[in-house]
């Protein structure tokens, strides 16, 4: 049974294409294929085990292979997928060589350092002040710490291949978050690149060759959407040339990361030094103000109003930009003219007690002019400050939210450790080592800057964003030493780096999401080049880079990447949370310094964070998410990964079965749970597909669906059939979107089958309730003899069971879900109560779009003693209290004489009968038919004494004792009163519903129990003696009781016939089996007679219970 089972899981891993998430495991644990097979058994010590050793390998084997484990290449394939053993011999892979220092912490230092370090951070203090920047970074960063602690408890519970964050999220919340996740934190990535590209393009234009500008303002109110403009030129072309850079030669990128990291360390040593050297001996970069207003130094050299030329004084450059004419009587600014020009140092260093004043926020709307506090000026009010005069304008509204998600990317860059662990020495060692340390680094930078900044630069300085006050240096530089080209030249070359670095890196992100086969449409994208390079995915990278940078603005770009970040590091917390409360066997961390109360507070940080950034943002950014996570929920490929989401679905599924246990469901939440029985052919396709069609139509009620088949068999020798025929099911119930189970048992016979599956299917509280099943329709035929049988068992267990059983007859006929009834009827034949059975399941077909515009009708049988009007009214009102709309009609059986056609038709159903017994009898069986048939005759001889006759039926107390002699007939759901005096029965109908309480469904009541009685024992007619010696001669040894039932199938059917004849669908009380099984064989031909000439019909049997109220 192991090999078996091995078997089939071995060829459904060869089906699997690579990276579909196949359930096995890698080759050192279980069916290793480095074993040889001529050594997988050798000597005699482990004889015992010998049948066992081509799926359970030795000790020995398994030690030597996980020994010889090593990561498969970066980016290509899941650490599970078999490796392809077809093709010759395996090449030596080189074992790597990194250590914790090159291999994590410094392509961490690289990537959190970046483009907003040196551009942003300066005017993110200077609007914010020293203590508000100091909160924004301490919690940005604390989220990315905590964020890596997280991190390192997953990187380090086993071998993590490279794939970073979607590896980790995949494999520890399932395909759905980790797809959605995935997606996410490629977009971040991909946005980054723009982001980089942006920050190169500006710091070329700014600060390196403002000359290259393809736009130029005409005034200063156009600069900005010139500056846009060059941006978004400049930034496509630098994106073609990174994307071709990385297609041709992605290894020349991997071999000047080191340069580029150089870069970034050089530069921030630079401020360092600056800083230091500030202290004693600032640099000169004088601010020129007027009044408190910052000015801007491109049009002007000296900070004065006028200059001596000669021997005449004459206004300055300045002057002139102020004013009408270069002479002093020309007409001039009005706050020019009021205020006086004053000179300050940008840079007045550490010493200089700056920090007081930088302290505090200094929030700026946009068009205001950059101001000093605490110097005087006098300005009217009425005055409007116009653009084109040389002043620094704030070129954006800021508030604290906006600054957040500006410098959040800056602590962005965590995950590069865990994407390189396949080049590590020891992974689980070095990610945890590495990245913490890493941020822990960034993060003091960081702080310090904050505060550095604030101790020695001007605030007006620090306000201007693009150091149009310091000449258009770059502000960060001019406090750097030994000058403000290292700060610019290794920006420069660091933003570079970053740019093909995400270029790089987002492609084989998007590879590995395409190649785990989770997102259908992706799957384009994890072809490539022979080398494994991923073409289609940098064509996608880089098309989604260039909706960035037409957006062209950094502080724009910015808060996108943010959301997408952040988005990432919330779900490495909650995995981490989940696994940790769930205690899953296989969470194991070797890191051991995580606690789940830190993976949530990382969580809810990131979450608030993000609507700290951007609310609207933040929704698009979880909208996103919501919708790949449903696209993959429906549509992507079934996986099993051992996800902490599975495992928390299964502690939520133990603890709601556990509270279903606690009693039966209230009348109110009662629906139908459906037990679907169905049959397979030789091939183990479903015969009827339409059955589970119907079964769709009816889960309006959204209630449990189990469908089930039975195989005839042993275990052992079906087992493959079993599974093929469960595949077949499944496949079936996924086309015709039925959500639920699937179940196939082998047995000896059917009917222990079918039985096992009526009483074991469920879970605890989460049985069914309801069984449907197809009419057997080859039940006539000589060879399918038990199949008659196995039905009538069904329905008994149903009964015992306290089931409700559907049984839907002329199944082929019934529609599938494309098709439409436009309009028709749902006729619902009410002849008995069953709890309300036939009220409910019209009312959850017509939910269904297949059903909608039919309309309801209910019928209802009156005999002749029931008021026929009034039943009418309580029945509308009683469906008025359901809230069911439907049309009433109460039909009135009048009474009849048998008809020669019933007769007739009960001849032959005995007759066939009797052929079907003797074709199938036992040997004891015969003897006992042979002695029944005997006392049958012994009764006819006694009814063709017309003494006797005349005696028996004026004389009812000598019924009993004539009746002894012939078995006791059950009495039958639906009787008919004009046949009592042919009744056979010792008991009378009302000590019949009194001896068996259990019965679900009986028509009788105490009333017509007491006139039957009194009917009885009145003298019958003269006509009704003539009519009985009328019969035919062959008529006179019928079963009367069987006669009596005839008559009921035959009359119902034809006022069944005339009514819904044209229905879409017939809903019917579906009458018990005898319980004297020797009525059986002649049950069927009832239930074929009351149903003939009717398309579609549900034969509907209640479970004993209410299941439909009019109370709210």
């Amino acid at each position: 049974m192991l090999n078996n089972l091995t078997d089939c899981e071995t060829d459904g891993g060869e089906r699997d294409s690579p990276g579909d998430g196949n359930p096995k495991e890698s080759s050192p644990f279980i069916n290793s294929t480095d074993l040889e097979k001529g050594k997988e058994y050798d000597g005699k010590n482990m004889a015992l085990f010998e049948e066992e050793m081509d799926t359970s390998p030795m000790v020995s084997s398994l030690l030597s292979g996980l020994a010889n484990y090593t990561n498969l290449p970066q980016g290509s394939r899941e650490h599970e997928e078999a490796e392809n053993n077809d093709g010759g011999k395996k090449k030596p892979v080189q074992a790597p060589r990194m250590g914790t220092f090159m291999g994590v912490y410094l392509p961490c230092l690289q990537n959190i350092f970046g483009v907003i370090l040196f551009l942003r951070l300066t005017w993110v203090v200077g609007i914010a002040g020293i203590m508000e920047s100091f909160c924004m970074v301490f919690l940005c960063c604390s989220c990315t710490m905590l964020t890596a602690i997280s991190m390192s408890a997953i990187a380090t519970n086993g071998v993590v291949p490279a794939g970073g964050s979607y590896y980790m999220i995949s494999r520890s919340l399932g395909p759905e978050f980790g797809g959605a996740v995935g997606l996410c934190f490629y977009l971040g990535t991909t946005f980054a690149g723009a982001m980089y590209i942006l920050g190169t393009i500006e710091i070329l234009l700014a600060y390196i060759f403002p000359a290259m500008a393809i736009f130029k303002a005409e005034d200063a109110s156009g600069e900005a959407a010139a500056m846009l403009n060059n941006m978004r030129v400049y930034g496509t072309c630098v994106l073609t040339c990174m994307a071709t850079v990385v297609f041709v030669g992605v290894k020349y990128v991997n071999k000047f990361a080191l340069v580029f990291l150089g870069c970034v360390i050089l530069s921030i040593l630079a401020i360092y030094a600056g800083v230091i050297k500030s202290a004693f001996d600032p640099p000169s970069f004088p601010i020129c103000l007027l009044g408190n207003r910052t000015l801007s130094r491109h049009g002007f050299d000296l900070c004065t109003k006028m200059v001596v030329e000669g021997n005449e004084t004459v206004g300055s450059k300045l002057w002139e930009l102020f004013c009408t004419s270069r002479f002093l009587n020309a007409t001039c600014d009005e706050y020019f003219t009021m205020n006086n020009v004053t000179e300050i140092e940008g840079i007045p260093g550490a010493a200089s007690g700056l920090i007081q004043e930088n302290l505090w926020s200094s929030y700026l709307t946009k068009g205001v002019i950059v101001e000093k506090r605490g110097l005087p000026s006098v300005s009217s009010p009425d005055t409007p400050v116009d653009m084109d005069q040389p002043y620094v304008f704030s070129d954006m509204t800021s508030y604290f939210t906006l600054l957040v998600g500006i410098y959040f990317p800056s602590v962005t860059g965590i995950m590069a450790g865990s994407n390189r662990s396949g080049d590590l020495r020891d992974a689980q060692k070095s990610i945890p080592t590495g990245t913490i340390l890493a941020i822990a680094t960034t993060s003091a930078v960081y702080i310090s800057s904050v505060v550095l900044f604030g101790a020695c630069i001007e605030g007006v300085v620090l306000r201007d964003k693009f150091g149009e006050a310091v000449n258009g240096n770059l502000v960060v530089g001019t406090l750097a030493w030994p000058s403000p080209w290292v700060i610019v030249i290794g920006s420069f070359f660091s933003t570079c780096g970053a740019g093909l670095q995400s270029l790089t890196g987002a492609p084989r992100l998007l590879q590995a999401i395409s190649r785990d086969g989770i997102v259908p449409f992706l799957r384009v994208f994890g072809h490539g080049k022979a080398n494994g390079e991923p073409t289609w995915a940098l064509l996608l990278t880089a098309c989604i880079c260039e909706i960035g940078i037409l957006i062209a603005s950094l502080d724009e770009v910015a808060p996108i990447l943010s959301m997408f970040f952040l988005m990432c590091y919330m779900f490495v917390n909650l995995a981490c949370a989940v696994q940790t409360l769930l205690r899953t066997p296989n969470w194991r961390p070797r890191f051991r310094y995580y606690h789940w109360t830190l993976s949530f507070l990382g969580m809810s940080l990131c979450l608030a964070l993000m609507f700290i950034c951007s609310w609207y943002y933040a929704l698009v950014a979880m909208l996103i998410a919501g919708l790949i996570y449903k696209y993959i929920e429906y549509r992507g490929a079934e996986k099993e990964w051992g996800d902490g989401i599975r495992g928390l679905s299964l502690s939520a599924a133990r603890y709601a079965l556990l509270r279903l246990e606690e009693g039966p469901p209230h009348t109110k939440n009662w629906r139908p749970q459906l037990l679907v029985l169905v049959r397979g052919d030789q091939e183990q396709n479903v015969v009827h597909p339409q059955l589970l069609s119907f079964t769709s139509q009816l889960k309006a009620g959204k209630g449990l669906t189990i469908v089930a088949s039975v195989l005839e068999g042993t275990f052992l020798d079906n087992h493959p059939q079993a599974q093929r025929a469960e595949e077949s099911i499944r496949r079936l119930m996924e086309a015709e979107k039925v959500k639920g189970f699937c179940q196939v048992v082998i047995s000896s016979n059917l009917r222990d089958g079918m039985s096992h599956l009526i009483q074991s299917s469920g879970l605890g509280g989460l049985q069914h309730n309801t069984v449907l099943v197809g009419w057997p329709r080859s039940w006539r035929q000589k060879e399918d003899h038990q199949t008659w049988r196995n039905f009538i068992e069904l329905v008994r267990e149903t009964t015992a069971g306290h089931l409700a059983l559907l049984v839907a007859k002329n199944v082929a006929m019934f529609p599938g879900n494309q098709e439409r009834f436009s309009e028709g009827h749902i006729d619902v034949w009410w002849i008995v109560h069953d709890g309300g059975m036939l009220m409910l399941l019209p009312f959850l077909l017509r939910q269904h779009k297949v059903w909608r515009k039919c309309k309801m009708r209910i019928f209802t049988v009156a005999q002749m003693d029931d008021n026929s009007i009034q039943m009418k009214k309580d029945l509308t009102t009683f469906l008025y209290h359901l809230r069911i709309t439907a049309e009433v009609e109460v039909v009135e059986m009048h009474e009849s004489d048998i008809s020669a056609y019933t007769y007739e038709k009960t001849l032959v159903m005995e007759q066939r009968s009797q052929i079907l017994k003797q074709m199938h009898l036992t040997k004891n069986e015969r003897e006992r038919e042979i002695q029944s048939i005997t006392d049958e005759s012994r009764g006819s001889i006694r009814r063709k004494n017309p003494a006797n006759t005349r005696l028996r039926l004026n004389v009812p107390e000598e019924q009993a004792a004539d009746g002894e002699e012939k078995p006791e007939e059950e009495v039958q759901l639906i009787h008919d009163k004009n046949a009592t005096t042919f009744s056979s029965s010792s008991q009378s109908p009302g000590d019949e519903v009194e001896a068996a309480p259990e019965k679900v469904h009986l028509t009788w009541t105490k009333e017509k129990s007491v006139a039957e009685k009194n009917k009885s024992k009145s003298p019958v007619s003269p006509e009704g003696i003539k009519d009985f010696f009328n019969m035919k001669p062959e008529w006179e040894n019928l079963n009367q009781s069987n006669v009596r039932r005839m008559h009921t199938a035959v009359k119902l059917n034809e006022v069944i016939v005339k009514k819904s004849q044209d229905a879409k669908l017939v809903l019917l009380n579906m009458p018990g089996p005898p319980r004297n099984r020797k009525g059986d064989e002649n049950y069927m031909e009832f239930l074929e007679v009351l149903t003939e000439h009717l398309d579609r019909v549900l034969l509907v049997r209640g479970g004993g219970r209410e299941v439909i109220t009019i109370y709210s």
